[in-house]
């Protein structure tokens, strides 16, 4: 009878199958040739058939053969899947973690969702890389990127973690000025900080709940290539900007930024995690993405703020 059990002898003869020799197949292996034509010898034994064509230049399989590999590739494919997804269910997370996000949304809900992990799991490592700028993931050998705003990557999987809206603020001494806004034309009037890492930094669409939208181009007095600067900018009273409520939710609650036309809306938008295409993910990032996942429900507003602006 047929050991059935043994995969490893359905792997050998699938790899001479696929390489076309068993010396190949034994370097893929990493075993030797005689290890390798022995056991493709006692497959052939046991089914009293001849699995392959040999000759001292090429191995090819019979057509039994090639029935018999393609049901061994479907086999070895489901048992890899098998263990794959064990390993995964029984391992605990460990090892370094090599993660990208954009600097604002990093200070604000990264780096604490990476010292809750670590706490949880101190056999983890992080390297995190904490930029505006989208990383090749490939290149930089990163395991996941956290991605605020909308995904244009069609070559990377995405989960989508939380929602973020856009906020038109301003520094409280704006107040009188904003008042006399009638509708989102009139901010042109005011002095306006562009952010320029935006696809469209001076062109915004408002709408309202009865259906109603605009869509207005504003001049910018100054322009600035993050979301923090902007940030700063709009606090120091430079003018109005349009910020992620992430970045600002504490300052409005606190009164040191005031919300432009609220009953105008901007475009909201994702926050996704995306990966470098994969069929399994280690521990270390399901784990970490499950928890950046329950940060994102919280409330935003995380950014500490020096203690001369903490007394304004």
């Amino acid at each position: 009878m047929a050991d059935w059990g043994n995969l490893k002898r359905l792997g050998y003869f699938a790899a001479v199958v696929e390489c076309g020799s068993f010396t190949a197949a034994a370097e893929r292996l990493g075993i030797t040739k005689a290890v390798v034509s022995q056991q493709v010898a006692r497959l052939e034994a046991e089914f009293r058939t001849a699995l392959l064509f040999r000759t001292t230049r090429t191995v090819r399989p019979t057509e039994a053969g090639l029935a018999f590999y393609r049901r061994c590739a479907a086999i070895l494919r489901d048992a890899e899947d098998a263990f794959g997804e064990l390993s995964e269910t029984a391992s605990e997370p460990s090892g370094e973690l090599r993660l990208t996000a954009p600097l604002d949304y990093g200070i604000g809900v990264v780096v604490p969702a990476i010292a809750t992990f670590m706490q949880r799991y101190p056999q983890c490592k992080v390297d995190a890389v904490l930029s505006d700028q989208t990383l090749d993931m490939m290149a930089r050998n990163i395991e996941l990127a956290v991605r605020v705003g909308w995904i244009t990557d069609t070559q990377l999987q995405a989960r989508r973690i939380g929602t973020f809206h856009q906020w038109l603020v301003a520094a409280p001494h704006w107040q009188a000025d904003v008042d006399r806004l009638d509708g989102p034309e009139d901010v042109a009037r005011l002095p306006f900080v562009a952010n320029t890492i935006l696809r469209e930094p001076l062109r915004w669409r408002f709408s309202r709940s009865d259906g109603e939208a605009r869509e207005v181009d504003l001049p910018a007095s100054l322009l600035l290539d993050a979301t923090l600067p902007v940030r700063q900018a709009v606090l120091m009273g430079v003018g109005l900007s349009v910020l992620p409520d992430y970045a600002i939710a504490d300052d409005v609650a606190a009164g040191r930024l005031i919300r432009v036309l609220p009953t105008w809306g901007l475009p909201s938008g994702g926050i996704h995690v995306v990966f470098p295409t994969a069929r399994f993910r280690p521990p270390k990032v399901r784990a970490f993405v499950d928890l950046l996942a329950e940060q994102a429900t919280r409330p935003f507003g995380h950014f500490a703020l020096p203690p001369s602006e903490q007394a304004r």
